[in-house]
């Protein structure tokens, strides 16, 4: 396997223990809860995620695919590693604020069981589609994301798991919020990882 295809499989994996270590940590009675009225619950919080990563999991295999059809996709000769290239801080930042769009909102059709379910059957997706691309240069996919510009393949990989860890960082909030701070408070979401 290719270094930078095996980097994006472990970076996905250590950002979704994290969530689900942060998850686990929450009282199962509270995950369903919102921290106020016009803030998510955790199952919310999920719901949100496994939206996000679906959405991305198709755009990423469409622009993939047109790539391939436009003899872009070509063999990656780098082996550095890629994760340095994406803003992770910018990500996780839980200080600045950020409106999800509609097509990505919770709508309150998961409770934590189904959101997590969900989230399982989009991760087993995405892997695929990673390992699909073994190495093939996915710096031939490009596309704006509404905060940190244009990104590329590679880069969008990264954002997933980095967005897990900002809604990892909420959920701790929410348990915060709830009084429920158990194990929580001790789960590292730093952007440094």
């Amino acid at each position: 396997m290719h270094p930078r295809t095996e980097e994006l499989l472990q970076h996905l994996d250590a950002t979704r223990a994290t969530l689900h270590a942060t998850v686990d940590a929450v009282p199962a009675s509270i995950r369903e809860t919102r921290p106020a009225p016009d803030r998510w619950s955790v199952a919310e919080v999920l719901e949100h995620l496994s939206r996000v990563e679906e959405q991305l999991t198709r755009l990423l295999t469409m622009k993939l695919a047109e790539a391939k059809t436009n003899g872009l996709l070509v063999p990656e000769l780098e082996t550095s590693a890629v994760a340095g290239t994406l803003d992770r801080a910018k990500i996780v930042d839980r200080g600045r604020r950020i409106i999800a769009g509609d097509r990505v909102l919770p709508r309150g059709e998961m409770d934590t069981a189904a959101a997590l379910a969900s989230l399982r059957r989009s991760r087993t997706a995405l892997r695929e589609l990673v390992a699909a691309h073994d190495g093939q240069s996915l710096t031939a996919v490009s596309f704006p994301h509404p905060v940190l510009g244009v990104i590329d393949g590679y880069q969008w990989f990264l954002f997933i798991g980095a967005h897990e860890l900002r809604h990892a960082g909420q959920i701790r909030e929410i348990a915060d919020v709830l009084g429920q701070h158990t194990e929580c408070r001790n789960l590292d979401v730093s952007p440094e990882r």
